[in-house]
């Protein structure tokens, strides 16, 4: 495959699609959406070629180095693959217009995470594209226990983020725009953490202009990381969480988890100590994706992708 970095394929997000597939589940049911979708998957999986072959990569390194799926993976485990993406695309909508089944949704080891909201201590979230984690964001909002503030690069998906807010209005998640992290976004984002909020940033996509990142074993191979989230917490003197979200049973299991209480960055061992906190993120991302092994949303040649900056796609 190609090595070209995320940002210049554009989001894959089935935006129109999605939008008519949601009126459909609305109108008619789980059931018929399904009948539907398979169709809308099929012709989009045949006409992306690099989507099927970053699909298979993803499958094949996860089964060998975790056994999850229990076969090889072949071309139906690949469309199974893209399908838990479109029906979790259908439960971001559900999730943010309130339509969602909320009893459906689990959480694990979120009582440390609420625990130190409650005490007014913030910190830094790293999550991965995976699963549905508009739910935990809505959720959140719904209790208001705790305060989330999203690092997003919207300029890749703003037909969806439209959606999004056409959706609910009066609810925008509280969306920082990141894609150029200077000075006084680091400290509004101090800030928000020293009044006990939270910040939420994807840890397994390379910013879209150029960053630090480095490489460390993810499901037997080298890859590369960023590293904004370790430092963004080093900065902040805080603890970093992981945020992962995956289907289990009838619906979603949010999993909460204290990576590091605090991150140090000593001179001279600064690269080593984020190569050490990368590792650990992948090894728990890796954990969550052999319960949950159609759950990895990254549909892009993940090992070679190459660290440029990119101009924002068209969607």
């Amino acid at each position: 495959m190609k090595s070209r970095h995320w940002a210049e394929m554009g989001e894959t997000t089935f935006v129109a699609g999605i939008w008519v597939l949601y009126w459909v589940h609305r109108l008619l049911g789980r059931w018929p959406f399904r009948v539907c979708l398979y169709p809308v998957v099929l012709v989009h999986w045949l006409s992306r070629p690099l989507l099927r072959q970053a699909s298979l990569q993803y499958l094949d390194r996860l089964e060998v180095a975790t056994g999850a799926l229990g076969h090889k993976p072949h071309w139906r485990d690949s469309v199974r693959h893209v399908v838990a993406f479109a029906e979790t695309m259908l439960d971001k909508l559900l999730a943010v217009s309130g339509r969602y089944r909320f009893e459906r949704v689990r959480t694990e080891g979120r009582e440390e995470l609420y625990q130190a909201a409650k005490t007014g201590r913030g910190g830094v979230i790293v999550t991965a594209h995976m699963g549905c984690l508009e739910l935990c964001r809505t959720m959140a909002e719904r209790r208001g226990e705790v305060k989330l503030n999203i690092l997003v690069h919207t300029l890749h998906a703003e037909q969806f983020n439209r959606l999004l807010k056409r959706l609910n209005p009066e609810n925008d998640f509280r969306l920082m725009e990141v894609t150029d992290m200077g000075p006084a976004t680091a400290v509004a984002l101090n800030e928000r953490v020293e009044a006990g909020e939270f910040v939420v940033i994807a840890g397994d996509r390379i910013p879209v202009n150029a960053s630090q990142t480095v490489r460390v074993d993810f499901l037997g191979h080298s890859a590369p990381f960023p590293v904004g989230p370790y430092v963004l917490a080093s900065l902040l003197k805080c603890p970093l969480y992981l945020l992962g979200c995956i289907h289990e049973g009838d619906g979603y299991t949010i999993h909460f988890e204290r990576l590091f209480e605090r991150i140090v960055l000593p001179r001279g061992k600064r690269e080593a100590a984020l190569t050490d906190c990368a590792r650990h993120y992948a090894g728990q991302v890796t954990a969550l994706l052999k319960r949950a092994p159609y759950d990895w949303f990254n549909f892009f040649p993940f090992w070679d992708q190459v660290n440029v900056s990119a101009k924002p796609p068209t969607l």
